[in-house]
């Protein structure tokens, strides 16, 4: 169900008075929160409103780490997991820490400390991987300019690109797709 003017206004203004009356999700993230939650304000063409929390968790929504909806913290395991959906989902954006952190509803220093505990690799080192074997796809997959897969993939530029390619595949991304076409 999308939001009604009543309760996208109550999202907006973090209205405590409305917790527990509904509860939203965001869709691009598959979080969902109280009205009250101080997290970032989401697009409200991605809210889609649920009366209970376990109607939420059954529409294949994660609570949120920082309000807590369903009143039982997020263990650490699934806020990871959660981090690896939201770096899959928007790889090819311009996804520092601090947006990765508003994403998943924590502060971008707690998160780092978290996610490397959990998984021996920064977030940021998994969001290069996960980039990389996009590009590596691409370039087996397809005829694209390597500016556009560079693009397409979230590098901040073609020789940004080509050079994280070649540190982590000891070959240029013009050398690895003539070897794969040849």
């Amino acid at each position: 169900m999308l939001a009604s003017n009543p309760q996208w206004h109550a999202i907006q203004t973090n209205d405590a008075s409305q917790d527990g009356h509904f509860y939203y999700g965001v869709t691009s993230t598959k979080i969902f929160c109280r009205p009250s939650c101080a997290s970032r304000l989401p697009n409200r063409d991605h809210i889609r409103i649920f009366k209970t929390s376990t109607a939420a968790v059954q529409a294949g929504f994660r609570p949120c780490k920082r309000c807590r909806p369903t009143g039982e913290a997020v263990t650490v395991t699934e806020w990871v997991q959660e981090i690896d959906a939201i770096i899959a989902a928007h790889y090819s954006e311009n996804l520092t820490l601090t947006e990765l952190a508003h994403q998943a509803h924590g502060a971008p220093s707690y998160l780092h400390h978290v996610y490397r505990q959990q998984t021996g690799q920064t977030p940021q080192a998994h969001l290069q991987a996960v980039r990389l074997a996009h590009a590596k796809d691409l370039l087996m997959t397809t005829e694209l300019p390597l500016k556009a897969i560079a693009i397409r993939c979230g590098f901040q530029s073609p020789a940004y690109f080509s050079t994280t390619f070649k540190k982590c595949y000891n070959q240029t991304p013009s050398s690895y797709r003539k070897n794969i076409t040849s």
